[in-house]
């Protein structure tokens, strides 16, 4: 009894002493993005394209049972919008885009994997800001699911890289000014973005 007991408390002491914070700057690449236009208004196909471009941000969350995280995520795509098979004048405008989404994460140990290799799973959801010149601006909901792996090198430290499918939900009263005093709509649609990512892990 006294040995179940003192087995006990050992394991307990291991799991408090665990990092149970994770922190990764993250760096890497999105994919386009399309939203259909009206075509009453700008011609059957025509749509607003964003391009694709190099992402940076972070996550920082908190570790429960070793396997499972759950994340603040920030992300930041400074890119540009055009427009594409419309009856308008082609313009192109910059625009900056801010993600901010709550992961969930799941990490697996396999037993025919090296223990310092774990791939994961990750849901998420949240927001998404665009902004930009001639009064682009507006939040929608978006949310996420994607893969990866993490590499760890020691108890403290490691690397991340992942992959995710980020749709953004679009409705009908979002605007875009072309800059040449014309004003696009677009119909109620999903925008989806890829994004690869990848940075130092550090565990606290």
């Amino acid at each position: 009894m006294l040995l179940i007991s003192a087995r006990v408390a050992a394991q307990q002491s291991m799991e408090t002493n665990r990092p149970h914070f994770d922190f990764t700057p993250l760096f890497g690449y999105r994919t386009t993005a399309s939203l259909p236009l009206d075509p009453a208004v700008q011609g059957n196909n025509a749509k607003v394209v964003f391009d694709s471009d190099p992402s940076y941000g972070f996550a920082a969350g908190m570790r429960f049972h070793d396997e499972d995280v759950i994340e603040f995520r920030w992300a930041r795509q400074d890119s540009h919008i055009h427009l594409e098979s419309s009856n308008l004048l082609r313009s192109q405008q910059r625009i900056t885009l801010d993600q901010f989404h709550g992961d969930f994460t799941h990490e697996y140990i396999l037993d025919e994997w090296p223990k310092w290799a774990r791939p994961f799973i990750i849901g998420s959801v949240g927001a998404t800001h665009v902004s930009g010149r001639f009064n682009t601006n507006f939040t929608r909901f978006s949310f996420g699911l994607g893969g990866g792996v993490k590499f760890f090198s020691g108890e403290h430290f490691g690397f991340r890289m992942q992959a995710e499918w980020l749709p953004i939900v679009v409705n009908p009263q979002v605007a875009f000014f072309c800059g040449g005093g014309c004003v696009v709509h677009v119909q109620g649609t999903i925008g989806s973005q890829g994004e690869a990512v990848a940075g130092p892990l550090f565990r606290f």
